[in-house]
């Protein structure tokens, strides 16, 4: 195939680009404008419990490093200052630790708990699943009584009627 088979667009100009990432930055000002800060704090609030939540060994990693970075870059005059902003920084890394092992523990609650509403759930629908079978062999039982019933009916009949046939074929050959 031929280059002219797909048309391309013209390329832009140093202003159309220009003009074109104006006009987004404008529509994202516009955006961010209508939320609120209540909103914007929530959706940050999300995307970090989303992220903690996916990489929580990385989020417990990661607060360790920056408390240790902040403890090595504290400046202050002298051995004693540099003490105390290790001693903050590793508090700070300390807490940030115990918190990253606290959310741990919590979704370790959370996924126990949902395996035992799993469990219960599954056992309602193991009873359910039971109930129904019961039901349905009791009305299979039924509706192989009623056929049963009723071939022994027509089995009746038509003996009956088989025999009133012979007898009237009889009737008609002796006399």
């Amino acid at each position: 195939m031929s280059d002219d088979a797909y048309p391309t667009a013209p390329a832009m100009t140093p202003e159309e680009k220009r003009a074109e990432l104006r006009e987004k930055v404008e529509a994202a000002e516009a955006r961010n404008e209508q939320r609120s800060l209540a909103e914007q704090a929530k959706v940050a609030q999300q995307t970090a419990t989303d992220f903690v939540k996916a990489h929580p060994l990385a989020t417990v990693a990661g607060a360790l490093v920056v408390g240790a970075t902040i403890a090595a870059i504290v400046p202050g005059p002298g051995r004693r200052l540099r003490k105390k902003a290790a001693k903050r920084g590793s508090a700070l890394a300390g807490a940030l630790a115990e918190l990253g092992i606290a959310y741990g523990a919590q979704l370790l609650d959370n996924a126990t708990q949902a395996a035992r509403i799993g469990q219960d759930r599954l056992e309602d629908i193991g009873d359910t699943i039971g109930d129904n079978a019961r039901s349905a062999r009791r009305e299979a039982g039924y509706l192989a009584g009623e056929a049963s019933d009723t071939a022994r009916v027509l089995k009746r009949e038509a003996s009956k009627k088989a025999n009133r046939i012979a007898r009237k074929v009889h009737e008609r050959l002796t006399h």
